[in-house]
C-alpha cells in the first residue's frame, strides 16, 4: 500500500462538521436499493474492490469513458456489464450535493456504501475512516494489469494482494464477499466438465443452468448456500467442493490457504465478520489520494 509522503491520513469522523449527514444519506439510498433488490449490495461491495485494485480507492472505476478520449474502467470486460451499483453512488451524490456542495468525495460514498452493504446483508457494521479525495484517470488498460482473473490459483491470488499490501489471511477474507452476489456462467464453465475438485451434484445444477456451447451465458448465485446472506458459510461450502470460480475453490484445495479456509468456516459468525470488517477497511486505504491530492468531483462519472 502506497501513501504519499506529507498528505494526510484517513480519519474517522472526517465530515463530522463540513457534512454531518453524509454517511446517513449514503445508508438511507443503500437500504432503499437494497430492499428492493438484494443483488445491489454485493454489487456495491465489488465495485469498492474493483475501484481499490486499479489505481487505489479513487473512485476511478466510476468514470464514464469519453468519446473522444481512451476507455475507461468500467468498459472493460472485467466490469462490464457485471458491475452494479453506479445509478446508487450517483444517487447518493446527488443528494449529498444538495446539502453540502463540493465536500464529498465520490471514492469516500462508495467505501461508506460498500460498508452499509455488509451491514445490511451480514449484520457486519465497521467504522469507515474516510478523506479520500478523487482521482481524474481511469484506464481500460490498468484492469487487466491489476484486477485478479477469476480462474488464478491460490499463489497467483496470494501474489496480487500482496502487491495491494493485503496478507493471504485478508485475500481469503475478503474472499467471503462472494457469499453473495452471482457470477455468469462464462467465469466457470470450463470447469463444470473436467474438474475433480467440484462437487459432482452441483456440477451438474450447474450443467442444467449453463448452455454447453455458449449463446446466452446466464448468472447463478456464488454461494448456493445462502445466496442473499454476507456470512461464513461460504468457507463451509468450499470445503464440500462447492466453490464456483476457480479462484474459489483453489482457497480450499491449496496448502497454503486452506488453513485460513479451516479457520473461518469454524470461526463464529460475530469473529469472522470482525475480521471482514478489518480487512475491509485495510482493502480501503489501498493509494488513496488525500489533502490536495485529486479533486472532489462535482459527478462520480466525470472529472470536474
Amino acid at each position: 500500500m502506497v501513501h504519499s509522503a506529507g498528505s494526510p491520513p484517513l480519519r474517522f469522523g472526517f465530515y463530522t462538521r463540513s457534512c454531518p449527514g453524509a454517511e446517513s444519506i449514503v445508508r438511507r439510498i443503500v437500504r432503499w436499493a437494497v430492499s428492493h433488490n438484494p443483488g445491489i449490495g454485493a454489487g456495491l461491495i465489488r465495485l469498492h474492490f474493483h475501484d481499490c485494485f486499479v489505481r487505489g480507492c479513487d473512485g476511478s472505476v466510476l468514470l464514464k469513458s469519453l468519446p473522444a478520449g481512451p476507455k475507461a474502467e468500467r468498459d472493460h470486460p472485467a466490469n462490464n456489464p457485471g458491475l452494479r451499483g453506479f445509478n446508487v453512488i450517483s444517487k447518493a451524490k446527488r443528494r449529498i450535493e444538495r446539502t453540502c456542495p463540493n465536500t464529498v468525495s465520490c471514492a469516500d460514498i462508495l467505501a461508506f456504501a460498500a460498508r452499509d452493504s455488509s451491514q445490511i446483508l451480514g449484520r457486519i457494521n465497521y467504522p469507515i475512516p474516510a478523506g479520500r479525495r478523487d482521482g481524474n484517470v481511469s484506464s481500460f488498460n490498468e484492469v487487466t494489469q491489476n484486477l485478479p482473473s477469476p480462474r488464478l490459483s491460490a499463489d497467483q491470488l496470494i501474489q496480487n494482494f500482496a502487491r495491494k499490501g493485503l496478507s493471504a489471511d485478508e485475500m481469503v477474507t475478503l474472499s467471503g464477499a462472494h457469499s453473495i452476489g452471482r457470477a455468469r456462467c462464462s467465469s466457470f464453465s470450463d470447469r463444470l466438465y473436467n474438474d475433480p475438485t467440484l462437487d459432482r451434484n452441483y456440477a451438474a445444477s450447474l450443467r442444467a443452468t449453463c448452455p454447453v456451447n455458449g449463446g446466452s451465458d446466464p448468472t447463478v448465485a456464488m454461494d448456493p448456500a445462502t445466496p442473499n446472506r454476507l456470512d461464513n458459510r461460504y468457507y463451509a461450502e468450499l470445503r464440500a467442493g462447492r466453490g464456483l470460480l476457480t479462484t474459489d475453490q483453489t482457497l480450499a484445495e491449496s496448502p497454503a490457504t486452506r488453513g485460513y479456509v479451516d479457520v473461518n468456516a469454524r470461526s463464529y459468525g460475530v469473529a469472522w465478520a470482525a475480521k471482514f470488517g478489518r480487512a475491509m477497511v485495510k482493502m480501503g486505504s489501498i493509494d488513496v489520494l488525500t489533502g490536495n491530492q485529486g479533486e472532489i468531483r462535482r459527478s462520480c462519472s466525470l472529472v470536474n
